[in-house]
């Protein structure tokens, strides 16, 4: 348990007690990420079914939904995000794109890189009907979490000596890792569920039910956002490593708020 506390503790203000921190529980937590993307999902789409009570701007419900995920997670992704803008976009060297990255203000790069990442994020959720749009926020939203267990595995090293890299970089074992992402496929599957069956028999509007009528069925589109989410991710771990030689909590943030935008922008072109 002392895992699960870790990883809620730590990508949530869900208030929990954490009795226990060293790098193996933070392994357990790093694989049990996406468990707390599941749960911070779950409470952040509620907005999104706003629209199966009273009609309004889907755009509208998207935003709230947004606004609320941010405050779940006190903005540590995104602001994870905003300092790997600047620091890979300053061009400099890795010692001086860490230095970059530690700074509290946020540079032109981050401030662009927040507006249209947000902006992708709104314009995806608000094109999807209300439950669609609320298992597709689930689904992104536990696959950004399953980055970070990829991120965490073995082979991939801290860039720095202190920090939350250095305390979860390698800590993850293979089996877990697997076992996570299998998990994680999963739960986009029962997420479809609804999809396919009751709810997309509904008398209701499309808009409203979500029935999927794109270019996948929704037991296809999912699942396939959990894969380009996770690939996306992996792309620019890949390209930080590079450039700063390994992971911080910072690269871990823009890890999340990547695989969650890419897994957002596959459902609504295949939905």
């Amino acid at each position: 348990m002392d895992g699960l506390r870790f990883a809620i503790g730590t990508l949530s203000v869900f208030p929990v007690r954490v009795s226990r921190v060293d790098r193996e529980v933070a392994g357990r937590a790093m694989a049990l990420a996406p468990l707390a993307g599941l749960a911070l999902g779950v409470v952040a789409a509620v907005p999104l079914l706003l629209p199966l009570v009273s009609p309004g701007p889907p755009l509208l419900a998207a935003a709230l939904s947004l606004g609320l995920l941010a405050v779940l997670t006190r903005g540590l992704h995104l602001d994870g995000l905003a300092d790997l803008a600047d620091g890979l976009g300053s061009g400099k060297p890795a010692p001086q794109a860490l230095d970059i990255m530690k700074k509290s203000d946020i540079g032109p790069f981050g401030v662009v890189t927040l507006v249209l990442t947000l902006l992708i994020q709104a314009a995806a959720l608000s094109g999807l009907p209300a439950w669609l749009g609320a298992a597709s926020l689930v689904t992104a939203c536990a696959t950004g979490r399953l980055a970070l267990t990829w991120a965490c595995r073995a082979g991939v090293p801290a860039a720095r000596p202190d920090g939350l890299g250095a305390m979860v970089a390698a800590t993850v074992r293979p089996a877990a890792r697997w076992t996570a992402t299998l998990a994680t496929l999963a739960l986009a599957l029962v997420l479809s569920l609804p999809l396919m069956t009751g709810i997309s028999q509904s008398p209701l509007p499309v808009a409203v039910t979500g029935s999927s009528r794109g270019l996948l069925p929704v037991a296809v589109v999912l699942p396939s956002a959990v894969v380009a989410g996770l690939a996306a991710a992996m792309a620019l771990l890949g390209h930080a490593r590079r450039r700063l030689g390994g992971i911080t909590g910072d690269v871990l943030g823009a890890l999340v708020e990547t695989a969650t935008t890419a897994a957002l922008i596959t459902c609504a072109l295949l939905a």
